[in-house]
């Protein structure tokens, strides 16, 4: 009879937890990196491979294998393993850091990382065993990174993936706390749609992960607030652009996250009808040259902003026909 291949993977990786469960702390505290002990760290990185392996193919029932009781009997279980797998399958995911813990207090605690300047951040968890191992991990070559962050922890059953999370961890190649500048030094300079839209996506990628805090974090929501208000009394949709002739409107004015970073999307209200394309892609034209005084700072330090011409008011009742423009600014 020839043995099951699921419980022959199954009993590879029983083995793998059991010479794991011999991994014995003397004191609470923290290891970063290769400050793990050598040997740990290899039988833990065994873990992560399998992890990957099995996400790349999207089975559930293998992860299973690896998994706490807790996370097993979850309702997001599925969900969440399809998001992940999803991002694993679509980009090369690398170990940005990981961290060997074994905790102080049961209902919560933190670990204050090594991370110096803006990035400076901390790792805020509950102690759900005494002894746990976390892993973060980010794709290569992406401006739009996505952080995977893998939590394992010591149970009495060996040591078991107790959560799986992914997050938004960079917009257009920065992270929260360099965006957060980013968006200061346009606000500074008095551009406020484009630091509200910076600002926004400061917002949606702070947490990159449950138990990832930035040290500035309470200034982000501080700093969309204030320029939100700002720029609502400032600014009273539709915008006309006075400056062209045809005396286009805009309506709204939103961030496009797009395979190249994420750069302003702008709707606006066409007097010319969108089978004109040809006087569409003139009026334009005619737009592009004066938005900066329309929008000041919408068309700094950009590779694109997006365009969309509407005829019809769209009111997210219906689909509204409109005709789609780029422009390349570098």
């Amino acid at each position: 009879m020839q043995p099951n291949p699921y419980f022959i993977k199954a009993l590879a990786f029983l083995l793998l937890v059991f010479t794991l469960s011999s991994c014995e702390p003397t004191q609470p505290g923290s290891w970063k990196n290769d400050k793990i002990d050598k040997s740990d760290r290899e039988k833990f990185h065994l873990l992560n491979a399998e992890l990957f392996k099995q996400l790349k193919v999207d089975d559930v029932k293998q992860l299973e294998n690896m998994m706490s009781k807790e996370f097993i009997e979850s309702t997001y279980k599925n969900r969440q393993v399809e998001l992940v797998s999803n991002r694993a399958k679509t980009a090369t995911y690398t170990l940005l850091d990981e961290y060997y813990v074994v905790n102080r207090y049961k209902d919560g605690d933190t670990v204050k990382t090594d991370t110096k300047g803006v990035n400076s951040h901390t790792l805020n968890f509950q102690g759900a065993t005494h002894q746990m191992y976390m892993a973060f991990f980010t794709p290569k070559n992406l401006v739009n990174q996505y952080m995977i962050t893998a939590i394992y922890c010591k149970y009495d059953y060996g040591w078991k993936l107790s959560q799986l999370d992914l997050n938004p961890y960079t917009i257009n190649g920065k992270t929260a706390p360099e965006l957060f500048e980013q968006a200061k030094e346009s606000y500074q300079k008095n551009y406020l749609i484009d630091a509200l839209n910076i600002s926004a996506s400061v917002i949606n990628c702070a947490r990159p992960s449950s138990v990832w805090k930035y040290d500035n974090e309470p200034e982000f929501s501080d700093l969309y607030n204030k320029v939100l208000q700002e720029a609502t009394a400032r600014f009273r949709f539709p915008i006309a652009i006075k400056q062209v002739a045809t005396h286009p409107r805009i309506i709204r004015i939103f961030n496009q996250t797009t395979p190249d970073g994420v750069f302003p999307m702008i709707y606006y209200m066409s007097a010319i009808k969108l089978k004109d394309t040809t006087a569409l892609k003139q009026e334009n034209e005619q737009i592009k040259k004066v938005i900066d005084q329309t929008l000041p700072g919408i068309d700094k330090n950009k590779k694109y902003i997006y365009y969309a011409a509407f005829n019809d008011l769209p009111t997210g009742m219906k689909t509204v026909e409109h005709f789609d423009m780029t422009e390349k600014l570098n």
